[in-house]
């Protein structure tokens, strides 16, 4: 084995887990004050219900054998198999991919929490991320990465752009509408509690985003480097485009949108950033900041969905959108696991085949979210707090603490 991929992988590793503590703090200074504790622990669960899940079952029904090329089997069941030894191509070290993915694992059902910031049951969510994570994330885990049928059919996703953000982002809205609105939604004025603290999460995201897509490479090698490159370089060009907009629309550029406009460039990204040229990469970020700028500002409140957090509108159609980018600028030259060269080389092979994988992504992740919401609900006599509760905040409410007790008279 290559020691040097293997401390890679495992830098890598680190730096997608340190995007999960970044999530929280991005979702945390978004919602009110009253809440920032529930949203923070919305994200600290999934580090301790992803990792075992993950070592238990997880890792073995992604990537252990197929059925059907829909799921894995339960042949490492625990991690059962030789720890030290074990190589599965191409990955440098069976244990280590294993560790890698399971990051991604821990922040694909944490990025769904911001949609039901503020009013859903700490219990519901839990039960409803767990059984999320065997219906909807581990079948395309392996139907993308672990030669299913996603893979078969000839789509490709470097890095998650259909596994984490779409199914999220989708799984997010469908659970905003199942949620319904918040109480007083659109009655009141609506300010972020803590600004620094949404742009320091999404510095957080940005620099645990090298490891997302740099470590997919899995290796320490060219296109690790060249995903790096794209991947900065996305982010980068999002932020301008969305300060533009912002400039444009109300005079002034914000520190939220900033962040917002750097973490959608960021998940556009990551479908295509080992398969698209880096020039490529501006105009998927560029892009991306009014396509999701539209969606959250004129779609949303068009359909009148109470997306708390706009997941479905960064992530969902951050996603779709860098999967069909992907399918317009993959070239087989920079990669050549690359079955197609994208559209602007002639081909429009690649791009129908991504489109055909995000379809059959969007369904699986309404199924599964459906079906997981429908046992949280039965489970817990129902997923969302109480008007009470709701009025209360949740930090109170479900957890029995407060982020700012000095404004209790506890100082």
């Amino acid at each position: 084995m290559d020691h040097g991929d293997i401390s890679w992988m495992l830098i890598c590793s680190a730096l997608v887990f340190i995007m999960t503590p970044g999530l929280a703090f991005f979702y945390g200074g978004l919602v009110k004050r009253k809440n920032v504790v529930n949203t923070i622990m919305s994200s600290a669960i999934m580090m301790g219900v992803g990792s075992i899940l993950w070592v238990l079952i997880g890792f073995s029904l992604s990537f252990s054998g197929d059925i059907g090329g829909v799921i894995g089997n339960l042949n490492w069941f625990g991690l059962n198999f030789d720890t030290f030894a074990d190589t599965t191509h191409p990955y440098p070290n069976t244990l280590v991919f294993a560790i890698f993915q399971m990051m991604f694992a821990i922040i694909a059902p944490a990025l769904i929490t911001g949609a039901v910031a503020e009013r859903m049951k700490f219990t519901s969510l839990v039960i409803f991320v767990a059984l999320w994570s065997i219906i909807v994330y581990y079948p395309l885990a392996h139907m993308v990465w672990g030669g299913g049928f996603l893979f078969q059919i000839g789509s490709v996703d470097f890095a998650g752009g259909n596994v984490v953000h779409i199914s999220s982002g989708v799984s997010a809205l469908v659970l905003s509408f199942l949620l319904g609105k918040r109480r007083h939604l659109g009655k009141a004025p609506y300010h972020p509690h803590n600004v620094p603290f949404v742009f320091l999460g999404a510095a957080l995201l940005w620099f645990g985003w090298f490891g997302f897509n740099g470590g997919s490479a899995l290796a320490a090698n060219e296109l690790a480097a060249h995903a790096f490159m794209t991947t900065n370089t996305a982010a980068a060009s999002a932020l301008l485009s969305w300060i533009l907009i912002e400039v444009i629309k109300n005079g002034k550029p914000t520190l939220v949108g900033t962040s917002t406009g750097l973490v959608i460039g960021l998940v556009a990204i990551t479908p295509g950033a080992g398969f698209v040229p880096i020039w490529a990469a501006i105009i998927i970020g560029a892009l991306v900041s009014p396509i999701c700028y539209y969606f959250i500002n004129v779609i949303k409140p068009k359909f009148g969905y109470d997306d708390a957090l706009d997941v479905f509108g960064c992530h969902g159609i951050g996603g779709i959108w860098g999967g069909i980018a992907t399918g317009i600028f993959a070239n087989t030259k920079i990669n050549a696991s690359a079955p197609f060269n994208g559209l602007v080389y002639g081909d429009a092979t690649l791009l129908v085949r991504q489109i055909a994988a995000i379809v059959i992504t969007i369904i699986i992740a309404i199924v599964g979210t459906l079906i997981a919401a429908k046992v949280a609900s039965l489970i817990t006599k129902g997923i969302k707090v109480s008007n009470k509760d709701e009025m209360i905040g949740l930090d109170v409410s479900e957890h029995g603490e407060t982020a700012y007790p000095a404004f209790n008279g506890m100082d």
